[in-house]
């Protein structure tokens, strides 16, 4: 790591800076699900954020955070998605000129959404190491300023506010859980639950099928995800170097969901919030549905972390599982 880990001054940092630049998103709870869940729930919407997604507050916050932004001629960066989109937005806000590169196998939805935003988009083979090979290719013939997805400590701290104004809410969380890919969300959460609470838990959770984070967190040591085979697509990359030290430090809990639970939990959020949320959130809504982990508790606050869904491909919709 060339930059110190971000902290929750960060975090405070980046809620200033992104004030009136980004929604403030409700949070929602329905008694239907708390049913089903045995606990009250309630849900921190970033499936309703500008863009569709959280990612919007890390990649704002990055190109915000540069000490002279008007001497960056352009910007880049490998994304399966959410994140593309994302800086697109914050770019074309900014005026600078976007390629994303984005592995073959992302969601149509998303891709055109990057397109839509005024970035150029350049498509690779799938995983993460080729991610990084064509965005160096892409360097090489014209230099950019690279926001990178997760491993970037003021991408983190920008998603870390989305927990901040959930926790702002008058509610007393026993734990918040949040989606686990990069990791830029669950680090980001972390730090903003440590620094404004005492005893409240941060879970992770992960499909079974990319479980590098689990993995990671269980034995210690950073592991690779490869090329995972997850309906989940915003959680396919490995967890980054930052992320990971952060997971490391104040993460109580990662869990692990399958396949069906996920799109069992897209269905339920649909039936009982209304909101259609990409398998990605559902994530975290299957870790709570499935109760595995240990510290949940009574009151349980939820990261709804996007909601771009490829209805030509939603399991539900398209007469799938």
């Amino acid at each position: 790591m060339n930059e110190p880990l971000p902290d929750f001054a960060a975090v405070v940092a980046a809620a200033g800076r992104l004030q009136g630049r980004v929604r403030r998103t409700p949070v929602v709870h329905a008694d239907a699900f708390d049913a089903r869940a045995g606990r009250q729930v309630f849900f921190k919407c970033e499936n309703l954020q500008t863009g569709g997604a959280f990612k919007l507050r890390g990649a704002l916050n990055a190109l915000l955070s540069l000490p002279d932004p008007a001497r960056v001629a352009r910007v880049a960066t490998h994304s399966s998605g959410n994140h593309g989109n994302a800086l697109a937005i914050a770019a074309r806000s900014l005026h600078l000129p976007c390629t994303v590169v984005v592995p073959e196998g992302s969601s149509r939805t998303k891709v055109a959404a990057i397109e839509a935003a005024g970035a150029r988009v350049v498509h690779c083979p799938a995983g993460f190491a080729a991610r990084e090979a064509a965005l160096a290719t892409v360097l090489a013939d014209k230099p950019a300023h690279v926001v990178h997805p997760f491993d970037d400590s003021d991408v983190i701290a920008g998603q870390g506010t989305a927990a901040l104004e959930l926790l702002a809410e008058p509610l007393a969380l026993d734990s918040v859980v949040a989606p686990v890919g990069g990791g830029g969300l669950i680090g980001g959460t972390a730090l903003a639950v440590r620094g404004l609470t005492e005893g409240c838990a941060v879970i992770g959770a992960e499909p079974a099928s990319a479980d590098d984070a689990f993995r990671s967190f269980t034995s210690g040591r950073r592991v690779d995800a490869g090329v995972p085979d997850t309906i989940a697509d915003g959680l396919r990359g490995s967890i980054g170097v930052r992320n990971f030290e952060l997971l490391r430090r104040h993460v109580d809990e990662v869990v692990t969901v399958s396949e069906a639970e996920i799109i069992a939990a897209m269905r339920i959020v649909l039936d009982d919030l209304k909101l259609l949320v990409e398998p990605s959130s559902a994530v975290a809504v299957a870790a709570v549905l499935g109760g595995r982990a240990r510290r949940l508790g009574g009151q349980v606050g939820v990261i709804l972390s996007g909601g771009n869904v490829d209805l030509g491909q939603c399991p539900f919709l398209s007469g799938g599982p």
